[in-house]
């Protein structure tokens, strides 16, 4: 195999020898690590792989370093974490893509240095197919030409062109239960609160970016626009459910809008509180109960 694998984790002792059971054939699998305590590590190097840690410190820094500090085996690295898998008709596209590279039959002038690549999530055994549809994320590049931005959904910049993967990636968002998922929103919605506060200092609206060319350029101003909607949390319910047509993923669908809905008010409240500085320490909870 002429790709390298780039996996971050955080104690999946649990998620990772799934993946690198999907992973079968790659010779050169990376684990970027943030300081895990269970046997991760020791799963990883029982395994072969390439082991780097460091404290986590938001999603585009991360994933930045390891574009600048990580010296890969091969020109052309896939992105996954340990609650996805690689299924046998992506790994074939992204071979043929790096033997092109490997033959000189593609150049950087005319042919793209990163690719996005949709998932499947996949939740109470069964492919969210309409509320979460698999969109575009970028997963598959060349370390020189990209680095990534925001704390949480890092935003790639990328010194070339971009293309779009046919095939997807596997998602177990779930994988270790409604609990966890909760604890990770949780960080996560922090994130996002964050980069909402910046995005309203930071970057206007442009209206001419929704009618782009671009599927992720659109995508991108359309979050963008959507920091600044009132009722957040119900307007991403009624997009999922009823847009989308999440209704059709069943049980499993409504269950899964309403989370998502959930998560988006979590974002809310703090961008609210962050947007309070005269919130006092007594509001904020600090001081505990009385």
């Amino acid at each position: 195999m002429s790709v390298s694998i780039l996996i971050q984790t955080l104690n999946e002792e649990q998620n990772l020898p799934g993946l690198l059971d999907s992973l079968a054939g790659f010779d050169d699998i990376v684990v970027l690590d943030s300081l895990s305590t269970d046997g991760t590590k020791q799963i990883a190097e029982s395994r072969g792989c390439r082991w780097f840690e460091r404290a986590f410190d938001g999603r585009g820094p991360h994933q930045t370093w390891a574009m600048q500090n990580i010296e890969f085996k091969h020109r052309w690295v896939f992105y996954l974490d340990a609650d996805e898998r690689m299924t046998p008709e992506l790994k074939a596209e992204i071979e043929q893509i790096a033997a092109r590279w490997e033959s000189g039959a593609a150049t950087r002038e005319q042919d793209p240095v990163a690719y996005y690549c949709g998932r499947r999530n996949i939740f109470r055994g069964r492919w969210i197919r309409h509320a979460m549809p698999p969109g575009n994320i970028m997963r598959f590049f060349q370390p020189p030409y990209i680095r990534f931005e925001r704390l949480a959904n890092p935003t790639p910049v990328v010194d070339g062109r971009v293309g779009y993967l046919r095939n997807h990636f596997i998602h177990y968002n779930f994988s270790k239960g409604i609990r966890e998922w909760f604890d990770r929103h949780n960080r996560y919605s922090s994130y996002e609160a964050a980069e909402n506060i910046r995005a309203f200092n930071e970057q206007p609206v442009r209206l001419s970016r929704v009618l782009s060319s671009d599927p992720n350029t659109r995508r991108l101003e359309l979050k963008n626009i959507s920091f600044r909607l009132p009722f957040r949390p119900f307007v991403k319910f009624f997009f999922m459910y009823f847009v989308n047509l999440g209704f059709l993923d069943g049980r499993a669908g409504l269950t899964y809008c309403t989370l998502q809905s959930i998560y988006e008010y979590m974002i809310v409240l703090k961008v609210r509180e962050l947007r309070r500085p005269d919130l006092t320490a007594a509001d904020r909870g600090e001081h505990g109960p009385t």
